[in-house]
């Protein structure tokens, strides 16, 4: 019960961790948004989004869905204090999985360092594979994941226009993907790569 509790709680943080860095990105850019609004916080309840934290996915659990999806509340940044706005607007969208991919770099070193099969070592192991799922999850290039964002500020005007156009449809798709299992074909293999690597001793 304890190991289940702390891998709850390293899930949570490192969804936190996630939202936070892209406030603290947009700050260091220059704007304070993220910072006026409280949401450079580790306090859970300043990131619970009520639909994307509990009820969506208590809905799919409920329902015994295949595919699992949530959220939390998107820390917001306004890209008019940047000096350069596009490059600004990428290094804050990446922010978030970056910091992911750094957590499951520091988890794995605890893996390694830890008593094999011990219950550290089973903590961090799940510490590694959840943030890299959430790195790569969230860059996947559909609207409004954090890849889509990055992609977008490369893409001429027209191009980008109707590239985000598809926004209020991006959790469906997302979900399609997930409840057919296209996303997990797609990232099974960064996934693996990444992991073996990670945690090889």
């Amino acid at each position: 019960m304890l190991i289940l509790i702390a891998i709850v709680l390293l899930l949570a943080y490192s969804v936190i961790l996630h939202e936070i860095s892209h406030g603290a990105a947009a700050y260091l850019l220059g704007d304070p948004t993220a910072r006026d609004q409280k949401r450079l916080t580790l306090n859970p309840f300043r990131h619970i989004d009520l639909v994307g934290t509990i009820l969506l996915p208590a809905a799919l659990v409920l329902l015994k869905s295949p595919a699992l999806l949530g959220w939390a509340k998107p820390v917001p940044f306004d890209p008019r204090y940047f000096k350069h706005p596009r490059s600004g607007i990428a290094l804050v969208s990446l922010a978030g999985p970056f910091t992911n991919f750094a957590l499951a770099v520091l988890c794995a070193a605890v893996f390694r360092a830890a008593p094999s099969g011990g219950p550290l070592s089973v903590v961090a192991f799940y510490g590694v594979a959840m943030n890299v799922v959430l790195g790569l999850f969230n860059l996947i290039p559909i609207p409004p994941m954090d890849g889509s964002k990055a992609l977008g500020v490369f893409l001429p005007d027209r191009l980008r226009r109707a590239y985000f156009s598809i926004e209020r449809f991006g959790f469906i798709i997302i979900f399609a993907l997930l409840y057919f299992g296209f996303a997990s074909r797609l990232l099974a293999p960064l996934y693996t790569s990444l992991i073996r690597f990670l945690t090889a001793v």
